[in-house]
């Protein structure tokens, strides 16, 4: 025990260090933000504060660290833009009809580069080649589509 209050500093370093390393196993930023709190406490034993001064700095530094920057970390680390692959990409595009598509034919659309075979979204609708329409769904390999409103002057 004497051994630790003639090395104070070290102490709260191979704290922090330890901390650090179960963070390693951890990764939940909860041992991270404690780790930051025994270099705080570090600090302060290389500065000649007091032991209770001490540990109030890095307790207090945890505790702020754990209520104001993991969770930003956290929010930071599980967010992120939706991914979207596939054919699910094309949902919500605009196309060009290339074959005429009624509710008993399917047609053609030409859709990301690629023909697709489709059907339009409400059986009773008749599409002609060349309006432009929107992919609703797409199940398998055909589109549902539905016309797009286009202004004519």
């Amino acid at each position: 025990m004497d051994w630790i209050r003639d090395h104070l500093w070290e102490t709260w370093l191979a704290l922090s260090i330890a901390l650090g390393v179960a963070e390693m196993f951890s990764l939940d930023l909860i041992l991270a933000m404690l780790a930051a709190g025994a270099v705080i406490g570090m600090v302060a034993a290389l500065l000649g504060l007091p032991v209770f001064v001490q540990i109030l700095l890095a307790l207090g530094a945890s505790v702020a660290a754990l209520s104001l920057v993991r969770p930003a970390f956290v929010k930071r680390l599980h967010g992120g833009p939706d991914l979207t692959l596939g054919h699910s990409k094309l949902v919500g595009t605009r196309c060009l009809v290339t074959d005429e598509i009624s509710g008993l034919a399917a047609g053609r659309i030409k859709a990301g580069g690629e023909t697709w075979t489709a059907l339009p979204y409400d059986e009773n609708l008749r599409i002609q080649a060349g309006e432009t329409v929107e992919i609703l769904q797409i199940k398998g390999a055909t589109a549902y589509v539905h016309p797009v409103a286009s202004l004519e002057s």
